[in-house]
């Protein structure tokens, strides 16, 4: 979507009124109510969460003490791909996620362009990963299962002639189009039947939510 769209508002909209709270916030609320529902002394949960952001193909943890710093993208058998050394915290409450996204959106990267002040100039990611350990009353052992929400916000798109951009603003258009264009690729790829390959390697974003958008997932 073009930069002004909503897409940011979408996302995370405003706190007061309510209903004008968005996805990610009442997503927060959501997770946390049926975890209170389901909690028995056989089955608890751990809810970690982590803030990124992909600027100009570069990964940032919007959680760390320094967000200017790259992260590497690494992958491994047991987790696919990961990003070394990537915060997460654990949390309890909504009021204690809540606090994680706000501190991390003061880090991101945003730029005023001719079409919008606070312009997102990055694609922003934030996940949410859930672990419940259950007693199974046969064998009396926990078992773990693990889920992974990934929440994003992609920067604007648009047309550098509309927006004025130059220099660092036209740098980050570039890099911005040509993921957003990788992403579109993967996701005409993933619903072709015939193909054989899914390009996910052409840009970090693409590469980090391979595992949100084939396999065993909804997207």
């Amino acid at each position: 979507g073009q930069t002004g769209a909503g897409k940011t508002f979408t996302m995370e909209g405003v706190p007061d009124p309510p209903e004008l709270r968005g996805i990610i916030p009442n997503t927060f609320r959501h997770i946390f109510q049926n975890i209170s529902m389901n909690k028995t002394k056989e089955k608890q949960f751990l809810v970690r969460a982590s803030y990124l952001e992909i600027y100009n193909e570069e990964i940032r943890d919007l959680l760390a003490k320094d967000p200017k710093n790259r992260l590497d993208l690494k992958e491994n058998v047991d987790s696919g791909v990961y990003v070394k050394d990537l915060t997460s915290f654990v949390v309890k409450s909504v009021s204690e996620i809540d606090h994680v996204m706000q501190s991390g959106k003061k880090n991101r990267s945003v730029g005023s362009t001719l079409m919008n002040q606070t312009s997102s100039r990055s694609h922003s990611i934030f996940t949410i990963t859930i672990e419940t350990s259950e007693m199974d009353q046969d064998d009396g052992e926990a078992h773990i299962r693990v889920g992974k929400l990934n929440m994003v916000d992609l920067a604007g798109s648009e047309r550098q002639s509309k927006t004025g951009a130059t220099g660092q603003r036209l740098k980050e258009a570039t890099k911005i189009n040509l993921s957003l264009s990788a992403l579109g690729n993967v996701i005409s790829a993933l619903v072709d039947a015939k193909s054989q390959h899914i390009p996910y390697r052409d840009s970090k974003l693409t590469r980090l939510l391979q595992d949100s958008l084939g396999g065993n997932t909804k997207t």
